[in-house]
């Protein structure tokens, strides 16, 4: 596996501060980047200004359902397969994906966490041996990774930040060897009415203000369920994986279809 040397974490600027523009501004802002306008920029400091308060918003907000949904998600990718290949979790974030599968019990590889938003992964940087989980600041458009050289490839919450979704999908085949796995973990709209509204209304109203008060970001927890409205949907995104050249794709809603696992496997 060659990963370029430069996209290495660099060290954390301690005196850094949050700053962006008015809550009008921010607003606007977010909901231009969850149409794809200045999407990579947008995304990019969004998370990079969240980061210290990101992990406990996550378990929060989610009413701590996403850690079992990740582990789900660990099984699809099928690592005991290739107990001791290399893997690469994708818009890592803090790095929970990563540092999961390196704790799994007969996991004996190498995990690659790679993410354009480099203060996310400063702040993941200690839940894992450096041995067993390297993080690297990258973007999902240009993974510094040489043609199928991991062993399967998994995403949680972050391909609907990519700014070309096709084009990340396809950049995602080709570092995958043949025969691995690439998964999906990703927000989704749920089917059901009634489970529909009170998700909407979860979504839209209840998780935007939690998400502000305790972040102090204006707009980050606005752009959330906008993005995952402009997001494609099960099917949808199942197709679009077959176009960038997985075979075998499948997927399956999760909680009411709050959220879902897609899997596409590269053919051996």
């Amino acid at each position: 596996m060659t990963v370029a040397s430069d996209v290495r974490v660099p060290p954390e600027n301690s005196d850094a501060a949050p700053s962006g523009p008015g809550d009008a501004a921010s607003l606007e802002s977010a909901a231009n980047a969850a149409r794809g306008t200045g999407k990579r920029d947008y995304v990019q400091q969004m998370f990079s200004d969240i980061a210290p308060r990101y992990d406990l918003l996550n378990h929060v907000l989610s009413l701590n359902i996403d850690k079992a949904w990740r582990v789900k998600a660990l099984r699809a990718l099928g690592w005991r397969e290739a107990p001791r290949g290399t893997y690469l979790d994708v818009c890592a974030g803090t790095l929970d994906v990563g540092a999961m599968l390196s704790r799994q019990d007969g996991f004996g590889g190498f995990v690659v966490g790679a993410d354009f938003a480099v203060p996310m992964l400063q702040h993941g940087a200690g839940k894992a041996s450096r041995r067993v989980l390297s993080p690297v600041g990258a973007d999902a458009l240009a993974l510094p990774l040489a043609d199928a050289s991991v062993d399967g490839a998994i995403v949680a919450f972050g391909i609907r930040n990519v700014a070309d979704l096709d084009a990340g999908l396809r950049e995602l085949r080709r570092v995958v060897r043949p025969g691995g796995r690439f998964v999906i973990l990703e927000f989704s709209t749920p089917r059901i009415p009634l489970v529909r509204w009170g998700y909407h209304a979860y979504f839209h109203h209840v998780l935007p203000l939690i998400g502000r008060l305790v972040s102090g970001h204006r707009s980050a927890y606005t752009y959330l369920p906008m993005s995952v409205a402009q997001f494609p949907t099960g099917d949808d995104l199942a197709d679009r994986m077959r176009r960038a050249g997985f075979a075998t794709v499948t997927w399956q809603p999760l909680t009411l279809g709050i959220a879902a696992i897609h899997i596409g496997q590269v053919s051996a």
